[in-house]
């Protein structure tokens, strides 16, 4: 696994905790030009909350953690 993943899923298993105890989960799926792709599972698909969890979690800490990552995007 390539460093850039590695600190990717390092990140995204802070908030993972977080949106698991509401009845979601987060699955890391690929980089891509610096852009994270993720699934969302559970409670998450759907829930009105999710583009909250993505840009003000997901991708704030990315961004801040993990340097050339971008973005988040959901993987269709």
């Amino acid at each position: 696994m390539e460093e850039l993943q590695k600190k990717v899923i390092l990140a995204i298993n802070k908030i993972r905790p977080y949106i698991q105890k509401d009845g979601g989960d987060v699955e890391f799926v690929r980089i891509e030009d610096g852009v994270v792709y993720i699934k969302m599972h559970g409670a998450c698909v759907g829930c009105a909350h999710l583009d909250m969890t993505l840009k003000d979690g997901i991708e704030a800490i990315l961004l801040e953690e993990v340097p050339g990552i971008i973005g988040v995007e959901l993987d269709k």
